[in-house]
């Protein structure tokens, strides 16, 4: 199945809500499936979290396999404090730990994308009996270097797809931007070699069944479709293609 949700229509929902490690407030949106799940359920699950100033979140894993974009604003993640800017692809296999993620002082927003819906709670190592819930993983914790975008007249007046990696493993995770043209389209990688991706519009808009996506928006292409084509709006885009492992297909 092919699923789509504009960013705008998104965004028009964000809510105030109460992180679960912390109880500090912050913001949420949901784009796909619920916030959090303890168990499988059809479709995708992708959210965003806008984190206040200086906040932080307690290092804890999930028990789905997630690619996360650190979309705005500033902060570190990890002990040794790497530094987080937009925009920024991390990779998180399931059942692997990663944290503190700690904003700066103009805030931090992040999407945290899944290809299907199942065990996201977050576990926490600050709590009693995280280690029972530890599964076999292959641990990684991968985080590429900050992507850069076009200005508007440059993007819109590219003529030919860009494919540019941004993470890539020994099995079928791949990271990518694609850079487009205004109108120009190009073929999606094959869903069947994968476990299925995400197309995520980081800059411009995409068109799909007539409709306009704009910035932020997001296309799930599941691992059972042909490959989806991706096409540019009026002034071009800019978008990741996030495909995931096979390993993790439900």
């Amino acid at each position: 199945m092919i699923y789509t949700r504009s960013g705008a229509d998104a965004l028009a929902e964000r809510r105030v809500i109460i992180s679960p490690g912390t109880g500090n407030q912050h913001w949420g949106t949901v784009y796909f499936g619920p916030r959090s799940s303890k168990g499988p359920a059809p479709g995708p699950q992708a959210t965003m979290s806008e984190l206040n100033s200086n906040e932080s979140i307690t290092p804890h894993f999930h028990g789905v396999s997630m690619f996360q974009l650190f979309l705005a604003g500033s902060g570190t993640i990890g002990n040794r404090g790497q530094q987080l800017k937009p925009l920024m692809v991390q990779f998180k296999d399931h059942h692997t730990a990663y944290g503190p993620i700690v904003s700066g002082p103009q805030g931090l927003t992040f999407i945290a994308l899944r290809m299907f819906t199942a065990d996201s709670e977050p576990v926490y190592l600050d709590k009693e009996g995280y280690r029972e819930r530890l599964k076999p993983s292959r641990r990684r914790n991968l985080t590429s270097e900050p992507v850069g975008f076009s200005i508007a007249p440059l993007m819109a007046a590219r003529k030919e797809p860009i494919w540019e990696t941004v993470l890539k493993s020994d099995d079928e995770m791949h990271a990518q931007v694609v850079r487009l043209g205004a109108g120009v389209s190009v073929s999606g990688p094959d869903p069947k070699a994968s476990g299925g991706y995400y197309i995520v519009v980081a800059n411009g808009s995409v068109v799909h069944d007539g409709k306009d996506l704009p910035l932020w928006s997001m296309i799930v292409v599941e691992s059972n479709e042909s490959p989806y084509t991706i096409q540019a709006g009026e002034q071009g885009a800019e978008v990741m293609v996030l495909e995931f492992p096979r390993e993790d297909l439900q």
